[in-house]
């Protein structure tokens, strides 16, 4: 018995130094870099497991008929989000230096004008390259996470006038993108949840959100149009509100619309 139990802490040990801990995950926040080569690396923070109402009360200001009815939803497992969009340099560094689809141009600017289809195709090449699943976020994965335990209008709280620390929108952008990450993140270190880009989310669209209680939603299985979440550069603040939905056709593109990646690694 002594020497099963000294083989077993030996092997624990083990598992902890070649990465594979199977200790408790990481705590909400934790940040990890991943190089995509060249020198250029991608930043993901921890959003842990856990759960949250999803959508808006009817009371919500700028609310829209599509953000309910609230829905419970909890998630049995974390996930990996990256910390900002997908920037032009990242997107280069995966799919190619002559690829960049960009109407405003720079490394660090987020990659935009990206169809749904583009986005998937990045995280097929992104998972090829680092060796693990990558994804578009689901629409639930992506408020949960952008919500970061807050269930006000805004992940840091309801007043418009404080949006611009955050998020590049109307009032602030001059109408077009900045660098990611220059604005204040939220609680769990995402930065842009609100403004610069809109998201494609993985999901089919649906006409309201399911109701009740649900466990690691993913959508529709069937439908017309993908989601998109968040603001952008031209939105107005009730547009960036954390359960404001959006959708369009998964070919379609514009200079407004990106993407960031989750992955369950």
């Amino acid at each position: 018995m002594r020497m099963y139990a000294c083989v077993l802490l030996a092997h624990l040990f083990t598992l902890w130094v070649v990465g594979e801990s199977v200790s408790a995950p990481p705590t909400a926040g934790t940040a990890r870099a991943v190089s995509l080569g060249s020198g250029v690396t991608m930043t993901l923070v921890w959003v842990p497991a856990g759960n949250f109402t999803m959508g808006s009360p009817e009371s919500e200001d700028g609310r829209y008929p599509s953000e309910g009815p609230l829905t419970q939803v909890t998630f049995s497992s974390g996930f990996w989000m990256a910390a900002t969009e997908v920037t032009q340099a990242q997107w280069k560094a995966v799919m190619g230096a002559e690829s960049d689809p960009a109407t405003f141009k720079g490394d660090d600017l987020p990659v935009e004008t990206v169809s749904w289809n583009e986005a998937v195709d990045f995280c097929g090449r992104l998972s090829n390259l680092i060796g693990e699943t990558v994804t578009l976020p689901t629409e639930a994965q992506w408020e949960y996470a952008c919500r970061a335990g807050s269930q006000t209008r805004f992940h840091f709280g309801d007043g418009d006038a404080t949006l611009r620390d955050y998020d590049w929108v109307f009032a602030n952008s001059s109408m077009q993108t900045h660098p990611v990450g220059s604005k204040f993140p939220n609680a769990w270190g995402l930065y842009d949840m609100h403004g610069n880009v809109r998201e494609w989310c993985l999901d089919w669209w649906a006409d309201s959100l399911p109701g009740g209680s649900v466990t690691d939603p993913t959508g529709p299985a069937t439908g017309s149009r993908r989601v998109l979440r968040g603001g952008d550069h031209g939105s107005m603040p009730f547009v960036a509100r954390a359960a404001h939905r959006s959708r369009d056709a998964a070919d379609y593109k514009v200079a407004a619309i990106g993407f960031r990646v989750v992955s369950t690694r």
